[in-house]
């Protein structure tokens, strides 16, 4: 879900609190109906924030001028994790490391904006304000800003997207340097010895490392993901051309996965399969290949192209790539971008992806590596035709796994830890129910068989 532009949530600028509300719990609904088990929610398009933050200003994609808080009063993030775990979903929060000020923002920056408060660390690149990587206080905000969310909200995970230092601004006469000669310089005074080049992705590989430890340190079961381009550099594998992310962007994303920097690894593979130089398969089986820790690998799809004017897919293509996904992968999972498109359910994707491969629920693969401790099983009882569930024990739990059998029938339910009495249909004879830790390991099942209301 995409704040920037307003192009998944809010659907515009100046909307009222309620009506903002209003549209995230109808898109948290249709994830819901559809199948998903996750959403990644924008909170942090631009230095700013849609979340009541002390360290940066409310956005102007939500309320129309930066710094002001939404009327009435209400704090989105706080709101989208309650309603996201009672549907059943997982919520990350996705950030936007280094952005300043995107070209689409109208207004003024508040006055707590870090432009506005720190300017010596932020260049103008074309049509965008950055904060400058190389300054060592960009990088110690960025990480403040993102463990403030971490402690403060009940996040499932904390995810990054494609845009380290930024895409270059080409010319005529070629590109234009990102203006840094400064903290290189400062960096040179300091003993560096490091080229240019391989500064700037040292200081990404040290944002995404500090990331990835700061985070386990304050919960550790909160999953920590990162969305690059999906080519690492032309020739890998030896058929794919295209754009060099680790010289242009300066982003050494197979080094974050060979390192285990990363909970999950959603390459941005927004090709079709027929594409020879980007073919997605291709790509996928590639990335699967420089995994050795073990890392959750869910590849990004491009699935806003379906129905997206005469250049646009059809809904084939993707039902393809998740099929091909789930072949290579076997934990195997996808990240569409973005929700606008199931909305509108173009060409029917929505629809076609909730009854086909989604049609089953499934619940989001464990990351052991963050804790590998089962919980107890739950102790069921069943009050009249509802089921009354409890746990014991120090594992804290995420989800109930509750199936039921109607006749021949079994239904699977993924549901909140925080509820304790469940409807179950009259007619149910047997109900099996799994508790889910935060890290997504399960417990052992505990069953009850009862008679049907006659």
């Amino acid at each position: 879900m995409a704040a920037v532009d307003n192009i998944d949530w809010p659907s515009r600028r100046f909307l009222s609190g309620d009506a903002q509300r209003a549209e995230l719990i109808a898109i948290l609904d249709r994830a819901q109906a559809m199948g998903l088990n996750a959403v990644i929610l924008q909170v942090r398009p631009a230095g700013d924030a849609l979340y009541a933050s002390k360290l940066e200003p409310w956005s102007e994609y939500l309320t129309g001028r930066q710094g002001k808080a939404p009327v009435p009063y209400w704090d989105p993030l706080e709101v989208a994790v309650r309603e996201a775990h009672a549907r059943g979903l997982e919520l990350h929060a996705w950030f936007n490391p280094y952005r300043a000020k995107h070209p689409s923002a109208k207004g003024a920056l508040a006055k707590s904006h870090l432009t506005r408060r720190r300017p010596e660390l932020v260049k103008r690149y074309g049509t965008h304000l950055w904060m400058d990587p190389g300054e060592p206080a960009v990088q110690a905000h960025t990480v403040k800003v993102v463990l403030d969310v971490v402690n403060r909200y009940d996040v499932d995970g904390i995810h990054l997207d494609d845009y380290f230092y930024p895409y270059k601004e080409r010319r005529s006469n070629g590109s234009t340097e990102f203006p840094d000669d400064a903290s290189f310089r400062r960096y040179q005074r300091r003993g560096g010895a490091l080229g240019r080049d391989d500064w700037r992705r040292q200081n990404v590989d040290s944002l995404v490392h500090e990331l990835d430890t700061r985070i386990h340190a304050t919960k550790p079961w909160v999953k920590f993901g990162v969305s690059p381009f999906g080519i690492w550099r032309p020739g890998n594998p030896a058929t794919v051309r295209g754009f060099d992310a680790y010289a242009e962007l300066y982003a050494d994303s197979k080094k974050w996965l060979t390192e285990g920097w990363l909970d999950y690894f959603t390459p941005q593979l927004y090709w079709p399969i027929a594409k020879v130089e980007q073919s997605y398969p291709v790509l996928l089986r590639w990335w699967g290949e420089q995994n050795p820790l073990g890392r959750h690998v869910w590849p990004g799809n491009f699935t806003g192209r379906v129905g997206d004017g005469a250049n646009g897919w059809h809904t084939q293509e993707i039902l393809d790539q998740v099929d091909s996904t789930r072949a290579q992968l076997p934990d195997g999972g996808n990240v569409h971008f973005s929700m606008r498109v199931f909305m509108k359910d173009r060409d029917s994707i929505a629809t076609r992806l909730s009854r086909g491969p989604y049609a089953t629920p499934a619940l989001v693969p464990p990351t052991a590596w963050l804790g590998d401790d089962a919980p107890p099983a739950p102790t069921l009882r069943v009050r009249r035709d509802s089921l009354e569930l409890a746990v014991t024990g120090r594992v804290p739990v995420r989800w109930w796994l509750v199936q039921t059998r109607v006749n021949e029938a079994w239904e699977s339910r993924v549901v909140s830890s925080t509820a304790r009495l469940l409807a179950l249909p009259r007619e149910a004879t047997m109900v099996v129910v799994r508790a889910i830790g935060r890290t997504g390991v399960e417990s052992g099942a505990r069953a009850l068989t009862r008679t049907t209301a006659p």
